[in-house]
């Protein structure tokens, strides 16, 4: 009996359904319902500063590096789900949801500080100031990245590249993170360690699941300290 209501089960769920036939008013169609297949993950194209997995494993931080001899490959880095980056051995499951929030990001070309330099030699970029004069009264500075060894001037305005996160103190001084000043003008920025990492927001009180305990028994304890001072128990 049991086998036979399986058997009754099975065949509702894989019965075809029928629907109205779109190209044939009138008449009805024989159609089994199927599942869309899921698109596969697009592949972003390496860049200048990033162009190798070691390479965008070394900026993303938080000890990710160590794991870059798990990857094969740039397109596996980029398409490995996260049941296939566990058994890798990428633990803690923080870490993997890290990574997988940056591979997003580099896909919609959103990167950390300098991710949008082009010209770059051996992991350094070298940002210089652009002057630019509008009328005789008005000059606009503005930080760009040149070829190494290049002056501003020696650079085609099509090879010039506008970097984000950098600006122009007073008139040649270039202000922003993680930059070297090099002799000759300009600065340096190079690749390293955690240059785009989330730093971590510091746990209080046990962090956001069991502060509401923690707290709750710390008042507890402080009005039972109070009342014992006050002689009530």
């Amino acid at each position: 009996m049991k086998s036979l209501r399986l058997q009754s089960a099975l065949g509702l769920l894989f019965r075809p359904c029928t629907i109205p036939s779109v190209t044939a008013p009138g008449l009805w169609a024989q159609a089994r319902w199927t599942h869309k297949s899921a698109e596969p993950p697009t592949v972003p194209t390496p860049t200048p500063f990033v162009p190798d997995v070691d390479t965008f494993l070394t900026l993303i931080g938080r000890g990710l590096k160590q794991h870059a001899s798990k990857f094969p490959s740039w397109d596996a880095l980029f398409t490995l789900t996260s049941d296939q980056l566990r058994e890798l051995g990428l633990e803690p499951p923080r870490a993997r949801r890290y990574l997988l929030r940056w591979r997003q990001r580099f896909r919609e070309g959103k990167y950390g500080i300098g991710g949008d330099v082009k010209h770059v030699e051996n992991g350094t970029a070298i940002l210089k100031v652009r002057e630019i004069d509008l009328n005789p009264f008005t000059r606009i500075r503005h930080v760009v990245n040149v070829p190494a060894g290049k002056r501003v001037d020696d650079v085609p305005d099509s090879e010039l590249v506008r970097v984000r996160g950098y600006s122009v103190k007073g008139s040649r001084t270039i202000v922003g993170p993680h930059i070297q000043t090099i002799k000759g003008g300009g600065v340096r920025l190079s690749v390293k360690e955690g240059l785009w990492e989330d730093k971590r927001g510091h746990k209080v009180d046990g962090g956001e699941r069991r502060r509401a305990e923690v707290r709750f028994k710390r008042r507890v304890a402080e009005r039972k300290a109070q009342r014992e001072a006050q002689g009530l128990y």
